[in-house]
């Protein structure tokens, strides 16, 4: 390379960074199930010439409460609309900026070498078909719990599995007792399933055992441009591919 091509490509250089060095990070809040993916749209993000957004997952609910509380943070991807609503009342929201992003499938889970039979059918022996626990997200606080309630009394199951339920912070450590064989079984969304080689899926639950699975995104008050335009980008087409090689259903994606 000659002198003033390396002159030339070392001004390219000093020119991107300024301008992306002037950008801030995005801060993201988001529920524990989309990590994975959440992940592999920031690289891609930050491919496009943006600064690396700044990632914290847990637990929608926790998510929530840290954010009413004042924690900082641009946007925020939520598991269910419950939780959302709650911050929108609070005008924790840019007005108009709330999307339904994602859809997701319910589907039961046991560990390799554990599987057993089920029929999702009210008056099948679920609480016979396996030993031990079954592992969900602690219902009433985190939404996967919320939609295993849900299915579990649509099918009658419920009642009969009191005392033999775990609740857990997030959904993503309901996959981890299944994963150790802490639990028998466990109910996780179907992206969660498939990121895991130590679990296997019996069977999903029909759509209408449970309320719809919708993730809402929004921005949060004092959001920076930059977050503007994350979220224009998670509703992009290109994001959209992603979510669909990960398993979600993008329910509002623009090309």
């Amino acid at each position: 390379m000659s002198r003033l091509a390396r002159i030339a490509a070392a001004m390219l250089s000093l020119f991107s960074c300024a301008v992306s060095c002037a950008e801030e990070p995005v801060r993201v809040f988001a529920a524990a199930s989309l990590t994975n993916v959440l992940t592999e749209i920031a690289a891609q993000w930050q491919e496009r010439g943006h600064p690396a957004p700044r990632l914290a997952f847990g637990g929608t609910a926790t998510m929530a409460r840290q954010l009413a509380a004042g924690a900082p943070a641009d946007l925020f991807a939520a598991a269910d609309g419950r939780w959302m609503d709650e911050l929108e009342q609070q005008g924790k929201l840019v007005p108009g900026t709330r999307i339904d992003l994602l859809g997701n499938e319910l589907v039961l889970i046991a560990s390799r070498g554990r599987k057993f039979d089920v029929e999702l059918r009210p008056g099948f022996p679920f609480s016979r078909a396996f030993p031990g626990k079954l592992c969900i997200g602690a219902p009433d606080v985190v939404p996967a719990g919320n939609y295993a309630k849900q299915a579990l009394e649509s099918l009658q199951w419920w009642d009969s599995l009191q005392g033999r339920i775990v609740g857990t912070e997030d959904v993503r450590s309901a996959l981890t007792f299944v994963e150790r064989g802490e639990c028998a079984a466990g109910i996780v969304y179907a992206t969660d399933a498939a990121i895991s080689d130590e679990v296997v899926v019996i069977a999903r639950f029909p759509p209408q055992s449970h309320a719809p699975i919708v993730y809402p995104v929004a921005l949060l008050k004092n959001a920076t441009p930059q977050a503007h335009d994350f979220l224009s980008y998670l509703g992009s087409e290109a994001a959209a591919a992603t979510f669909r090689r990960h398993g979600f259903a993008p329910l509002s994606a623009s090309r």
